[in-house]
């Protein structure tokens, strides 16, 4: 197979966008109880007793779901090539905070909580042990940036207090103790 560097790679279209992503589930109402009841996508469609499609905004699509090749499978093991994880994308800071406390009132433990400079990140696991991101962005102007002008992203601690001070919705649901060891994620 060729390198990049053996190619005459010419840039994507700067349009293209990842779609969707279809995710092989064990249990699909566990699995929409978590996607649409704690993080609030809309149930679209469901594919008989197999798949469901779900979306923000009335989108056809965001995530489908599906036991066709997995119904009551355990998750894969450790250590193995795959999906890292899905990351889902909020418009605005408020958005990310009140994702936050659906989570805490959910019972949701999270597997980190970053800033990585260009973004804010929550890291956690569905019930089928998938990796999730949910992030906001920060402008193109806030990005930072070294002297060269060149991206110069970084992991540290995401001030979780602060990110829940802005969430429109209120909770009772207590930070978890430790979030700060987030995942190896840019």
């Amino acid at each position: 197979m060729a390198t990049t560097k053996q190619l005459n790679v010419h840039p994507i279209e700067p349009q293209v966008r990842i779609g969707h992503v279809h995710l092989k589930v064990s249990n699909l109402e566990r699995a929409l109880d978590f996607y649409c009841g704690v993080l609030g996508f809309q149930l679209m469609q469901r594919y008989g007793a197999e798949a469901a499609f779900v979306s923000a905004g009335g989108y056809h699509h965001h995530i489908g779901l599906n036991t066709w090749e997995s119904l009551g499978a355990p998750p894969p093991p450790a250590r193995t090539t795959g999906l890292y994880h899905l990351a889902i994308l909020y418009p605005t800071r408020v958005a990310l905070a009140d994702a936050l406390s659906r989570l805490l009132a959910a019972g949701i433990n999270l597997d980190g909580a970053s800033d990585h400079g260009v973004s804010e990140a929550l890291y956690l696991r569905d019930p089928d042990e998938n990796g999730v991101e949910l992030y906001r962005d920060r402008p193109k102007d806030q990005w930072p940036r070294n002297p060269r002008g060149e991206l110069e992203m970084f992991t540290r601690p995401l001030d979780l207090e602060s990110l829940l001070r802005e969430s429109s919705t209120t909770t009772n649901a207590t930070l978890p103790g430790d979030a700060s060891n987030s995942p190896r994620d840019l």
